[in-house]
């Protein structure tokens, strides 16, 4: 039996999308131009706010103050969980020095960038975790400076817990600037910060865009489309916690696809009832893009075991995979296209999103089989060197002269000719390309 298709998407997550890249092309074209005026006048346009843009000690202090000690509390701890975690990915990085041949030393040294940029989205939902997530690992990767910017919100500002978790997760500037003009800002280097290195962080289809235009000229973490979610179940699951998760992630919006993958009709079908039900239970903005995103981009899909499951999730290469199925390491050690994987009905893709210590900056529309997601190593440059003795550098000078001549580059083999004979005067080479 092939997969069958018990419920089947009539829309992709670029169906219908608009064509956004000449407007943001403009924009940015315009504040390059135009620097800090250009960028308040977006500001004051797109965000309705003319407040102060880079928050003081002060607006950052009086912020706190408005964030309840429990919310605070609840900050720390998934700070303190990413932070944990970030150092240990650290931990993976190390420079290496290693003799190639006797006399010839070569090596890797991991180097932070100098500035990171962080945005964080702040327009339907106040996304306190992606300000934990990536100033938390723009600072354990030890950028010496960290912007985080925010889309204020007319007349208030930067939400308040936003302005907290990225003080308390280490940002040295807090921008209050949404859109492609916050974006701008941190790459052009306006109102008085450092050029950003590397742009990342979430962000809407006009975010997006500024950041796969820029990226060239700064590094980015990836180029994001919406938010994709796929549960592998089998019938040991539950189809009240599998339809919940769907639920759950659909209400990210209108476009964001989530697909059960199964092996068993009656999971299937009875998750199938259940959905709709839990959608109307959402509050009225979460159930309006729930209903959308299961109506027009969730899908269904029925296998004969689980090889035909975990292949369909690797054609699918999801941002979010959760496991809600038996031998949970046959699926860790057989899965390969993923953001984040979630193992067992004991986690979920929110605690990912929100506090459990791994990254919620993720691959999506498939990406995740080229790349995975945000993490201390996306701030990290791997760098190499190499010094040589006389002798060392002596079968390499003769290699290199003979490769660069088979390949028509007399300049480089010179390179190498003027070292032999300085070096080795009165010996002998047969340099010529068929030598």
């Amino acid at each position: 039996m092939a997969r069958e298709y018990l419920k089947k998407a009539t829309l992709t997550s670029k169906s219908g999308a608009s064509d956004v890249t000449a407007t943001v092309q403009g924009i940015l074209d315009e504040i390059e131009a135009g620097g800090d005026a250009a960028a308040l006048d977006y500001a004051k346009k797109f965000d309705k706010y003319e407040g102060t843009i880079l928050l003081t000690d002060e607006e950052i202090a009086a912020a706190a103050a408005l964030v309840p000690e429990k919310l605070k509390a609840d900050i720390r701890f998934a700070h303190d969980n990413v932070r944990r975690f970030a150092e240990a990915q650290k931990s993976t990085m190390t420079d290496v020095e290693v003799e190639i041949v006797p006399g010839l030393i070569a090596g890797q040294k991991v180097i932070p960038v100098d500035a990171a940029g962080c945005y964080v989205p702040g327009g339907r939902y106040s996304h306190i975790a992606s300000a934990i997530m990536t100033v938390t690992t723009a600072k354990v990767a030890g950028c010496k400076h960290i912007t985080a910017c925010s889309p204020p919100r007319p007349d208030v500002g930067v939400a308040p817990a936003i302005v907290y978790a990225a003080h308390v997760c280490g940002a040295d500037k807090i921008m209050a600037m949404g859109g492609v003009q916050g974006v701008a800002a941190m790459a052009f280097g306006l109102f008085g910060l450092p050029k950003a290195n590397i742009l990342v962080g979430p962000g809407n289809q006009f975010v997006a865009e500024a950041k796969r235009t820029l990226f060239g000229r700064v590094g980015i973490d990836m180029i994001a489309g919406p938010t994709d979610s796929l549960i592998l179940a089998d019938s040991t699951a539950d189809p009240l916690i599998v339809a919940t998760d769907l639920v759950g992630q659909a209400e990210h919006g209108y476009n964001s696809p989530v697909w059960l993958v199964t092996d068993d009709r009656a999971l299937a079908e009875e998750v199938m009832r259940l959905v709709p039900t839990l959608i109307d239970d959402l509050p009225d903005v979460n159930r309006e893009n729930a209903t959308a995103a299961w109506r027009d981009y969730a899908e269904v899909i029925l296998c004969p075991d689980r090889e035909e499951m975990a292949a369909t999730s690797d054609d699918y290469a999801p941002e979010h995979l959760t496991v809600q199925a038996q031998d949970l390491d046959w699926w860790l050690n057989r899965l390969t296209c993923y953001g984040s994987l979630f193992l067992g009905e004991e986690t979920t893709v929110a605690f990912g999103d929100k506090a459990s210590g791994t990254n919620h900056v993720l691959p999506t529309s498939g990406a995740a089989t080229y790349t995975g997601g945000l993490s201390v190593h996306k701030y990290m440059k791997i760098v190499t060197w190499q010094r040589a003795t006389r002798e060392g550098s002596k079968p390499v000078a003769e290699a290199t002269a003979r490769i660069s001549r088979l390949e028509g580059m007399e300049g480089h083999a010179r390179t190498a000719d003027v070292r032999l004979a300085k070096y080795f005067p009165g010996e002998n080479f047969d340099l010529s390309a068929d030598g």
